[in-house]
Order: C-alpha cells, then structure tokens, then sequence
C-alpha cells in the first residue's frame, strides 16, 4: 500500500471513528483494524494520536467549510446568502451520521490537555467567523452581526447534537432573520 493509499485510509478511519465514538474512546488498534493499515505505517504516518486527531480535524475542516461555501455560494442575494447558513446546517443536521460539532467534540476531550488540538480548533472556528464577516460585509452589515450569527449558528449546532432535534436550525435561522433585518 503506496503512503498516499494508506494515509488516506488512516484518515477515513480516524474520522469516522473519532466522530461516531470520541477520541479516548478510539485506540491506534481501532484505526488499524478499520484502515487495513499497519501499526507501524500508520506511526510513520502520525507518530502519536495527537498529529492523527489534527490531521482528522484539519482535513475534515476543508470539507466542511467548502461544503458550507459552496451551499451558500448558490444563492444570489447577499442577505439570504447570510440566512442559507442556517439553511446548511439543517442539511447537516438530518445526517443520519450527525454527531455535533467535530471540533467542539474534540476541544471537550482534548482542549484542556492539547494546545495542538486547541489550536486545530481555533483555526475552524477562525475559518468560520471570516466567512460570516465576508458574508455580512457583502449584505451591508459589520463584524458585530458576524459575530452574533457565530454564535447562534454554534449553539445551534450543540443543540441540535444534544437534543437531536434537527428543528433547532430553523428556529436559529427565524433568529438570523431578525437579526440581519
């Protein structure tokens, strides 16, 4: 298995398994009974879990973060642009496989004790306020609406993981509605 082959199936095994069950609750035995990787590429490949977790979460970041992009990309007026936000999450949220936020889940298990994973963290949630600010500015509004939409659309988010009510996200986008006027 050529290193490109394998650490993408480190990486599909990690987030999937990270994901559905938490990171402690994954061992570097899980990964490699998942992948099909050995033990020992899978160390030359992500020499401690922790270099795995940022991987999974940076990798999964691009993901998320184009997906969310690309959805809100479609829509032409810039205010609705703001609201279709909202509109993704609910997609997000009616995956049979949704599990919360990936980088809220991780900076609970892991945030106190890995400034790295921290850091992983941050960098999302810095990927996300930019694309709010770039999304108000283009509706006319500043970075204080950017920042209200940051966290309604986070605590929607958590919400929705933890009462599995996918509804949260049109209660958070009737809230964004208000909010952007």
């Amino acid at each position: 298995m050529d290193l490109k082959t394998a650490q993408d199936r480190a990486l599909d095994a990690a987030e999937d398994l990270f994901y559905r069950r938490g990171v402690h609750a994954v061992g570097m035995d899980d990964i490699r009974d998942t992948s099909g990787v050995s033990l020992k590429r899978l160390y030359q490949l992500f020499p401690n879990k922790e270099r795995l977790v940022t991987a999974y979460l940076r990798r999964r970041d691009v993901r998320w973060r184009g997906g969310l992009s690309e959805y809100v990309g479609r829509v032409a007026d810039p205010r609705e642009r703001l609201l279709a936000v909202f509109d993704w999450l609910l997609t997000w949220f009616t995956d049979p496989d949704y599990r919360g936020c990936a980088w809220i889940n991780c900076f609970g298990e892991l945030g106190a004790t890995s400034s790295a994973v921290a850091e992983e963290v941050r960098t999302h949630e810095e990927g996300f306020r930019r694309l709010l600010r770039e999304l108000s500015a283009a509706a006319g509004h500043d970075d204080d609406l950017a920042e209200q939409l940051l966290i309604l659309a986070e605590g929607t988010i958590v919400t929705a993981a933890i009462t599995g009510d996918a509804g949260t996200a049109h209660r958070a986008r009737a809230a964004a509605a208000r909010l952007v006027g």
